[in-house]
């Protein structure tokens, strides 16, 4: 069992670590171009005509992953700070949300870290990338990411075509003008891919950690008032937030 000047120390450099690793998470969620993906094939109109490859694109970032990761990453910090607050021995009270008791018996001092850390939450959730609302999105299995209904989209192709404005004649030749003509040779099939999540998915998150928030504020006003056991706190606080 830890001692108390044992987790203080450590406390100090899993708090560094926690905020460059959220830091690292935020960015890559606001990058449009890693969370899309494409892929397109080509079929000419006939078998002679010209072939062109396939053309894709990989998502390379999904929001519900960063979620997991950004879940890792800060019960770490959840469970530290609340073992050093625990055994401080503070006022305490019971986070309460809608009648469901979230965390029992938590110090104020650990009240009034999670009113940060849900502040916090609060930002990165709200900047979470969403869906474009032009396209009808379905969840691929497959893939693993969001992908709209296949578009098949013409390849056309420039014909030159001669146009006689004048007949020839025994004293001057035919008088032809060249023109070019788009002609359909082929066809492109087109999915589109996201990691992004649905509207309503994030609306979700959002209300929850506001009910979370006041939840939060409510304990720490209601607070009244040396080994250290270990808390795993953060386990319940991303479970309501985040779990399915």
């Amino acid at each position: 069992m830890p001692k108390l000047n044992q987790i203080i120390a450590v406390e100090k450099s899993i708090k560094s670590q926690t905020m460059r690793e959220l830091t690292d998470a935020h960015q890559k969620l606001q990058k449009p171009a890693l969370l899309s993906g494409i892929t397109r094939t080509y079929r000419p109109l006939d078998d002679d005509g010209e072939q062109y490859p396939p053309e894709s694109t990989r998502v390379q970032v999904q929001a519900e992953q960063v979620i997991t990761e950004t879940t890792d990453i800060l019960t770490k910090l959840f469970d530290i700070t609340a073992t050093k607050d625990w055994a401080n021995g503070d006022a305490r009270a019971d986070v309460v949300v809608d009648g469901e008791t979230i965390i029992a018996d938590v110090p104020v001092t650990y009240l009034l870290f999670l009113e940060k850390q849900l502040t916090d939450l609060h930002t990165f959730i709200k900047k979470l990338p969403v869906l474009d609302a032009a396209e009808i999105w379905e969840f691929d299995q497959s893939q693993d990411v969001w992908a709209t209904e296949p578009i098949q989209t013409t390849k056309t192709k420039k014909i030159p075509r001669n146009h006689v404005k004048a007949e020839a004649t025994t004293e001057h030749p035919a008088q032809v003008e060249v023109y070019y003509e788009d002609v359909i040779v082929g066809y492109w099939r087109t999915v589109k891919y996201s990691g992004a999540m649905p509207a309503t998915r994030v609306s979700t998150l959002l209300t929850r950690v506001r009910a979370l928030q006041e939840a939060v504020k409510f304990a720490r006003e209601e607070a009244n008032s040396l080994e250290v056991e270990n808390q795993s706190i953060g386990e319940k606080v991303f479970d309501y937030l985040f779990k399915d």
